[in-house]
């Protein structure tokens, strides 16, 4: 006899339903922004296992930089779905704009210091890499850090799509940003086509042609008339509606410069109220990450590079993670809008468990199949060898990185940047830079020890989100 479901299973499935149709363009889209790195690790790992070593100095510093100067584009998320939730895209569009002139030019005030110091701070940073792979790595810099006030606008423009609940969007231009980075990136590494073989500097042209693409397509698409959010002008003079934000209630006398002044100002300060605990949560995770990475440099050339290819086949699981967190964010924040807290509580729940499945069974393939994977990337045999005994340990973290990445991401989305601040704190600085020290280098467990630190990581920092979700302080936050 079939029972039929019960109303808890319905609306769980319904949940479910809603979750995975934003999560998987997301997550597609995630996974193709990753892509973009893979395919240049990839091909420089084919050129020669200097070049890939130098991957994981360049490639780091460049993920480091985005992630961090892009926080913007969390506020950008949590108040534009905050926004459409209560009914105020008017509030949301004045968000979107001053976060994209904001992404610009806080991208161009990061880039060009970094620019100007970049030899000199690598060889600070990394004294031990060798004087070819931080040689190369400046190379990749030199081209990628120009491009980066792109790469903030592309975050934002990106985030205020999700927000709104747009999640093909960005992926139909990450689509477009791969295929451009692939016929690039092939070209200028190996030579083709009668041109020079550029290495990692052809990678990095890929990369900048890649992050110049994606910006453009997304900042089209939100200026389009078939936009979600109102941007090509100012809104006509009416009276804002009762739940309506500061910055479309002031955008109601637009004749009024003073008052255009005062929503610009409000529509700001209310991404940054978000941003700015953001922008210190991933100062702290990128320290702790920094000094990570500088740990796996006392290990040598060879460790490097297995961690690069490492990282490199465990991204397709902390980004698929991330995408079932951008559908929690955005649908948190907009049942909190519309004053669902509840169903707030629900959506995040069900994504995290969606995320746990999936990248279990990653785990499960990362435990049994180490060398395959490892060898899309180099065919060196030391490498092999010692990638194959870090690669079980990611297994073991997989459920614990889906449940940390969908919960934190949902918190973000939710407002509550100060409680994944105080997270970050505790895990990056104290679990994984921490622990990674003592297992890695006091203990000498090598590259083992390395992935030892970073599961533990991840298991403290799910323990103390799931108590901060079943604590409910989020649930009563303005924002």
């Amino acid at each position: 006899m079939i029972h039929p479901a019960t109303p808890a299973l319905r609306e769980a499935a319904a949940l479910a339903r809603q979750v995975w149709r934003l999560a998987w363009p997301a997550i597609a889209h995630m996974l193709l922004l990753t892509l973009v790195f893979l395919v240049g690790r990839g091909m420089v790992g084919r050129y020669s296992t200097t070049a890939l070593a130098s991957m994981q100095i360049c490639g780091t510093l460049t993920w480091t930089i985005v992630s961090l100067f892009s926080a913007t584009s969390t506020g950008t998320l949590a108040v534009v779905a905050r926004s459409v939730g209560a009914g105020d895209r008017a509030g949301a569009a004045a968000a979107v704009r001053v976060s994209l002139v904001f992404a610009l030019l806080l991208g161009a005030a990061v880039s060009l210091p970094l620019l100007a110091a970049c030899g000199p701070l690598l060889r600070a940073l990394f004294p031990q890499a060798g004087a070819e792979v931080v040689e190369q790595a400046a190379a990749y810099l030199g081209i990628v850090l120009p491009a980066l006030p792109l790469a903030f606008v592309e975050a934002v423009a990106a985030s205020a799509l999700q927000g709104v609940g747009d999640t093909k969007t960005p992926l139909a231009v990450a689509t477009i940003g791969n295929l451009v980075n692939v016929a690039v990136s092939a070209v200028l590494i190996f030579g083709h086509l009668g041109l020079p073989a550029l290495g990692v500097r052809g990678a990095a042209v890929g990369v900048a042609c890649t992050m110049a693409t994606e910006a453009l397509l997304l900042t089209a698409a939100l200026l389009s008339r078939s936009s979600p959010l109102p941007l090509r002008a100012a809104p006509a003079a009416r009276a804002a509606p009762p739940h309506a934000s500061a910055a479309s209630a002031a955008s109601a006398s637009p004749g009024d410069p003073r008052a255009a002044g005062r929503a610009t100002a409000a529509a700001l300060a209310r991404v940054l109220r978000v941003a700015a605990p953001a922008f210190a949560e991933r100062s702290a995770y990128h320290a702790g990450y920094m000094g990570f990475v500088a740990i796996i440099g006392l290990l040598g050339a060879t460790a490097m590079a297995a961690n690069q290819a490492l990282i490199a086949i465990e991204s397709v699981c902390f980004l698929s993670a991330e995408g079932f967190g951008i559908a929690a964010g955005a649908l948190m924040a907009q049942h909190l809008g519309a004053a669902r807290p509840r169903d707030a509580a629900r959506v995040a729940l069900v994504a995290a468990l969606m995320a746990i499945v999936a990248l279990s069974a990653f785990g499960v393939l990362f435990a049994l199949a180490p060398r395959p994977l490892l060898r899309a990337f180099s065919s060196d045999p030391e490498l092999l060898a010692l990638g194959a005994r870090a690669l079980p340990v990611a297994a073991v973290a997989q459920p614990f990185m889906a449940f940390a990445t969908v919960m934190g991401m949902g918190l973000r989305g939710a407002g509550d940047t100060r409680t994944v601040l105080a997270v970050t704190l505790i895990s990056s600085l104290l679990m994984r830079l921490g622990g990674t020290w003592l297992l890695a280098v006091t203990l000498g467990h090598g590259l083992v020890g390395v992935w030892v630190g970073s599961t533990a990581d991840w298991i403290c920092r799910s323990a103390l989100l799931a108590a901060a979700y079943a604590r409910g302080r989020w649930k009563t936050l303005a924002v």
